[in-house]
This record gives C-alpha cells, sequence and structure tokens, in this order.
C-alpha cells in the first residue's frame, strides 16, 4: 500500500474505507501491510514504523552462544539471566525465528540494539554489570558472539528484507568500551580536567612540563596539526592495563593517543564532548584518523550487509565537524550500494525542539530522535497537560533546516530502553487510575504516535503491555520466559501475565491496537507523508486536540482527533474550504460538513476519531 500509484489512490473512497473497515477487527499477520520485497527500498524513510529492539532481551534461538563462548563464571563471559544487568540470551537466530511476530504488529523497519562486540563485563569490583545491550564495544569489526556470528546476522537481513522490512544498526562514534586506566587515578570515576586548567602543551598542568610541540588544539582539525599530538598525558596518564593491549579491533583503536583521556563527563560544558561517558573511552573525534577510521569501520558494515539506516548513540557528545564529514561519507556508501533512502537519526536527548533542530542546521545529521515530541505526549496523555502543549511543540517544526519537511522525518518515540517505558510514565502519573484507564491512556499515547507527524518507532515489548520500574535495566524486560524477579513482579497493560512467561500474544490489547494503527497509517499517504495542521486544542486542562494531514498529491484531508480527557466531548472544527464529506476510518464520523468550513465532531474520553473527506467522484 505504501508505493500505491496515483491511479489506485484516486480509486479510494468507499473501497478503502471497507477494506480498513476488514483491517479493524484483524490481529497478528493478518494487519500487515508490507511492500512488496523488490519496492522496499523505494520507500522514503517517512513511510516506516519502527520497531526498536534490544537482541539479547527479544528471543533466544540458539542456546549455545549464551555465553558467547567463553569460559568462566559470570564475571568472565557475562550470562546470568536472572540479574537484569547481564546477558539473558537473546539473539539474532531468534530475532530471525520472530520475524512474523514484528511484521504481525505492522512494523516496516527494525532497529536493532548494537550487535557488535563487546566488552563482556565491565565496572567496579562489586558493581560489575555486562555488555549486553551493546554499547561497549571492543570489536567494531565484527558480531558479538552472545548474540551469533556474522553469518547469522547476514541471514537475519536477507530474511527481512525478504518480507519488504527494513534494518537499521545501532552504531556508536564517541566511545569505545572501558579499556584506557589513568596511572594517577585508581577508580573508575576520574574527574573531568579542563583544557584551560590541562592545556595541551604542558603534562599534568600549566606549569608542567613541555610536550606536543606545536599543537594547535582541536579547532585546527587537519593531518598535518594532529601529527604533532605525540603525548596523550596532557591530563591524566594513560595507559592500556597488561592484556588489554590488543582488546580492540581495528588495531588503531588501542593507542590511547586517538582519546581524550581528560577524565568522566559531568554532561555540562566543555565535558559533555571531551569527557569519558561513564567511564567509556571518549575517542578524539576531533582527529582526522578518527574520522576516516569510523567512516571505514560503518562503510563496511553497509558493504557486506546492505543494511538501511543508522541510528547513531551519543550524538551530541560528538563535535559538529565530526558529522558533517561522517554523515555524507555514509549516505554516499549507501547509494553506491544501490540504497537510495538510507535513513541515518542521531539520539540527542534533549526535550527542546530548537536543542535537536541545531544539530540538523550545524552537524547536518538529515534527522534525530524527537525527544520533543515524547516530552510532550508524556506530559499530555500521562500527566494530563492542556493539549496546546502539542500544538507548541508542532510549531517549532519550522526550526528544523528544511521546515516541516525534515520534521517529517523524525523517529517520533514515547519511552525508550534509556527513560523507561510510556506505560512506567502513565502509571506513575495516575497513581489512583484504574488499569482500565491506564489501558486507555497508554493506547490514546500510540494513537498519538502513529497519526501525528513523524515516523513513529516502537519499543520492543510496549505492544504486550511491558510497563518496567524506571529507566535504564529496569526497562529491558525480556520477552521470552525471564527469570529476574524484578521484571515478573510487574503488572503488565491490559494483561494478567507476567514476564515470567514468553510474551509474543497478538491478541494482546496492545498488539491488537497497535497493529489496527499500522494498518490504517499504511493505507493512507496522508497519514504518512502528508502535511500537518492544528485544527483546535484545550488550554486549560486535558481536552480536545484535532490535527488534519493533507495527501501528498494535494487531495483530500485525513482529520485526527483525540481526546485527552475523561468526559466525552463536541467540537465543531475549522476544516478546509470545499471539504464537503467525510468517511470513518476510525470511530463514528458525521457524513458531511455541518456547514462550509465546519466539521462536527464528537469523541468518547480518552479515545480518538480518524475521519478522511471524500473527493468529488469518491463513491459512498
Amino acid at each position: 500500500m505504501i508505493g500505491e500509484s496515483r491511479n489506485r489512490r484516486g480509486r479510494t473512497g468507499r473501497t478503502l474505507i471497507l477494506a480498513l473497515a476488514g483491517l479493524i477487527g484483524c490481529a497478528g499477520a493478518a494487519c500487515a501491510q508490507p511492500a512488496a520485497p523488490e519496492s522496499f527500498r523505494a520507500r522514503l524513510p517517512e513511510d516506516e514504523f519502527i520497531y526498536f529492539v534490544l537482541p539479547d532481551r527479544f528471543e533466544n534461538g540458539d542456546p549455545s552462544n549464551d555465553r558467547g563462548g567463553i569460559a568462566g563464571g559470570r564475571l568472565e563471559h557475562g550470562f546470568d539471566p536472572a540479574h537484569k544487568g547481564f546477558y539473558h540470551g537473546g539473539d539474532l537466530a531468534g530475532l530471525t525465528r520472530r520475524l512474523d511476530y514484528i511484521q504481525g504488529l505492522g512494523a516496516t523497519a527494525i532497529w536493532l540494539g548494537p550487535i557488535y562486540r563487546n566488552k563482556p563485563v565491565q565496572g567496579p569490583p562489586g558493581q560489575e554489570s555486562a555488555g549486553y545491550h551493546g554499547y561497549w564495544i571492543t570489536d567494531f569489526l565484527d558480531v558479538d558472539p552472545h548474540l551469533g556470528t556474522r553469518e547469522e546476522l547476514r541471514r537475519f537481513v536477507e530474511a527481512a528484507h525478504a518480507r519488504g522490512m527494513k534494518v537499521y544498526l545501532d552504531i556508536i562514534t564517541n566511545h569505545t568500551a572501558d579499556v584506557i586506566r589513568y596511572r594517577d587515578c585508581a577508580t573508575h570515576d576520574c574527574p573531568y580536567r579542563s583544557h584551560a586548567d590541562y592545556p595541551y602543551a604542558r603534562r599534568g598542568g600549566p606549569d608542567g612540563a613541555a610536550i606536543n610541540d606545536g599543537f594547535a588544539g582541536v579547532d585546527q582539525q587537519t593531518a598535518e596539526n594532529f601529527a604533532r599530538l605525540t603525548r596523550p598525558d596532557f591530563a591524566w596518564q594513560p595507559y592500556v592495563p597488561a592484556g588489554e593491549e590488543h582488546a580492540k579491533s581495528p588495531a588503531w583503536l588501542n593507542d590511547p593517543i586517538f582519546y581524550h583521556n581528560r577524565g568522566n563527563t559531568t554532561f555540562q560544558g566543555e565535558s559533555s564532548r571531551f569527557g569519558d561517558f561513564a567511564g567509556l573511552d571518549d575517542l578524539f573525534t576531533e582527529n582526522p584518523r578518527v574520522v576516516q577510521g569510523m567512516i571505514d569501520i560503518f562503510g563496511q558494515w553497509i558493504d557486506d550487509f546492505g543494511v538501511d539506516g543508522f541510528r547513531i548513540d551519543t550524538a551530541r557528545h560528538v563535535n559538529p565537524e565530526f558529522w558533517q564529514a561522517f554523515v555524507p561519507a555514509m549516505l554516499e556508501r549507501a547509494r553506491a550500494r544501490g540504497i537510495p533512502n538510507f535513513h541515518i537519526f542521531g539520539e540527542v536527548y534533549d526535550p527542546d525542539p530548537g536543542a535537536l533542530a541545531t544539530f540538523i542546521r550545524v552537524d547536518r545529521f538529515p534527522a534525530v530522535l524527537d525527544f520533543a515530541f515524547q516530552s510532550a505526549v508524556s506530559d499530555v496523555v500521562a500527566r494530563r497537560a492542556p493539549t496546546e502543549r502539542l500544538a507548541r511543540l508542532f510549531q517549532a517544526d519550522i526550526l528544523y533546516e528544511g521546515g516541516v519537511a525534515t520534521a517529517g522525518r523524525l523517529p517520533t518515540f514515547l519511552g525508550n530502553h534509556d527513560m523507561g517505558r510510556f506505560a512506567h510514565f502513565v502509571r506513575q502519573a495516575n497513581p489512583e487510575a484504574s488499569e482500565d484507564e491506564v489501558l486507555k491512556r497508554v493506547t490514546l499515547g500510540h494513537a498519538l504516535l502513529m497519526f501525528a507527524r513523524g515516523v513513529p518507532t516502537l519499543y520492543y515489548g510496549d505492544e504486550q503491555g511491558f510497563a518496567g520500574d524506571g529507566g535504564d535495566q529496569d526497562a529491558r524486560e525480556d520477552m521470552f520466559a525471564s527469570r529476574v524477579a524484578s521484571y515478573n513482579d510487574n503488572r503488565l497493560v491490559g494483561s494478567n501475565a507476567t514476564t515470567a512467561q514468553a510474551n509474543f500474544d497478538t491478541d494482546a490489547p496492545l498488539y491488537r491496537a497497535i497493529s489496527r494503527m499500522a494498518a490504517i497509517r499504511a493505507a493512507d499517504p496522508a497519514l504518512r507523508r502528508g502535511a500537518q495542521r492544528v485544527l483546535n486544542t484545550s488550554t486549560e486542562g486535558p481536552g480536545l486536540f484535532a490535527i488534519s494531514r493533507r495527501a501528498p498529491d494535494g487531495g483530500g484531508e485525513t482529520l485526527i482527533v483525540f481526546n485527552t480527557g475523561t468526559t466525552p466531548l463536541a467540537a465543531n472544527l475549522w476544516v478546509s474550504a470545499g471539504l464537503d464529506r467525510f468517511e470513518a476510518v476510525h470511530g463514528t464520523c458525521a457524513p458531511r460538513v455541518s456547514a462550509p468550513g465546519s466539521y462536527r465532531v464528537d469523541i468518547p474520553p480518552l479515545d480518538f476519531v480518524i475521519c478522511r473527506s471524500l473527493r468529488p467522484g469518491d463513491a459512498r
């Protein structure tokens, strides 16, 4: 349906609505609307519905790799399925086996959490955890053996592509695993040392011994300048512990000269860019050798596997010049591989759309994860803020380079593996709410995700009603039967199940609701690529939020009207001149306007309606 022609759209109307009416009652694979496999490359980023999954927590397809081929105990191999911070056994073979489930939800693209070889276990004694999440990379060229092999990744990508589904890899250029130590700091949390107090030209401070003669600093990002940076001990004295001299791959990553070596970031000021992220070795991304090294690494993953996009971790902690070189190099590499719509989006953990827009205007990202959307929807649906909050969010779309067109490519989401799950935010803000109200609020949040502008991105397990106890490890439950006690005592939204059993239930209320929404979105180009107008909002509490999405060919409009309040509401919407007749896509819709330019809607509490305009000549 995504690639339908103008002629096919011209035959919509009653035929389309009857098809959608049938989809409203479907579940599982019957709800999927995949493009034909031969045409999936042509889909634009805004056509996708992304499913984000941490492979270790999804499905265990091959128990023989649970320990990654590493001998010893849990502190060596990292496998402990009863501990929320260790490997649990999920892998690429399991993901491949569950593609029916993911496609049945209506997802068209799968974003894999990092699959590269990680340091199995790290952290100070007594506080160790494992690299199950994938963000502690030692070997950037290989698949982590806990997750499988390069051949199993190839089979997964090919199986997804055969279904017309895209695959996005999560990549990291900001840091590696925590390998480098500092001789003059014995802990894992060495404090940050600034450029002013510890300049590159003096070891240990302004009065120290002269080193790095002629190095002009990080603003002169040329090979000639960085050739003069020969000593990495300007702030701390870095070294690689015995036995780990060759821990990283490619080999150049083992040299401390390619790292900032200034101690841990405070996430403020200059340390945000130059500091170690909780001890992780922070790459010297101003150095042209590092820039080219990362281009070579991740370009090879495109060449070897034909993946369709990158989500880029910790993007805000890397200098703009790096991205200005890296992003176009990746897009060119993808085009050379026959991938015209390679989707790159960065993680910029900030709810301010102005801050997000900076990374598109200055750093030249094509898109960033829309943390501003996540914040606004959580405020409105979970915390009962006036829906004017959403209107203000969308008014800021003009800040992005390219304006509203760029905003339409931003991956939107409700929760994730770092901050926690949307259902948790709903319960946290509404402790007295019934389970029925919680389900309705969570469903309403997903309706905003699926039908407002942007590329809907679903965190795995949300469709099964996972809620979690908070962020980070508390929001990384197993889809297969879990042995983690703090997961298994959680209430799932809309279900009596627990995470102690496998949760791939295609009849779960949220799975069914989301798959219906995905089918509606896939069938209507206006809901994927249509220009969005805000028609009406509430300004003094929960209530009305109405938007219009105009079909990309300039034809009809689709109205999506939400009620974030707990009582029914009715309202007249000021609609475009010339719109006369409507048909229901979801909920109950009046067949005609009340008067030219005025259309009445009635919305039940914590619910939404979708009404599609009929164009002249459309049959009823």
